[in-house]
């Protein structure tokens, strides 16, 4: 009988997860049909600009011959952000002396060591390290230049 119990117990936890989980994906598919509805409009989409010179909006390409090197390019863009401000950071300690000689120079051979290689899974798909810098409109770019 307590067998029973648990086994209905369970039964009722699964439906209940797997309706958490249905409540889940309907949350971010809301979500992500939202940002879509923020995206700028395809040139054809626009309305006549009146006189106006305007620049065509930007939309997202999903192209499936290259969807696996932009999210590659993606993720190698968030890895080199990460990977820039640990370097600066790094310094900082290095400038503040809270670090020992060991640390430091074991912290530049790690450091090192990891844009080598972001270098070599950049040459493995066909990237350089400027294709991971993404282009944010009048902010600027994403990295800063010349690294």
């Amino acid at each position: 009988m307590a067998a029973e119990e648990r086994g209905g117990a369970e039964e009722r936890s699964d439906g209940r997860s797997a309706e958490v989980a249905q409540d889940r994906f309907a949350e971010v598919a809301e979500a992500a049909e939202r940002a879509f509805r923020l995206l700028p409009a395809a040139p054809g989409e626009l309305p006549p600009s009146g006189g106006r010179d305007r620049s065509p909006a930007r939309r997202i390409s999903s192209d499936p011959d290259t969807v696996e090197r932009d999210l590659v390019r993606l993720v190698l863009t968030l890895v080199e952000l990460l990977r820039q401000l640990m370097e600066r950071q790094a310094l900082h300690r290095v400038d503040q002396g809270d670090l020992t000689e060991e640390q430091e120079e074991r912290l530049g051979a790690t450091l090192m060591i990891l844009h080598d290689r972001m270098n070599a899974l950049c040459a493995r798909y066909g990237l350089t390290m400027d294709d991971l810098n993404l282009d944010l409109g009048p902010l600027g770019t994403l990295l800063p230049p010349g690294d």
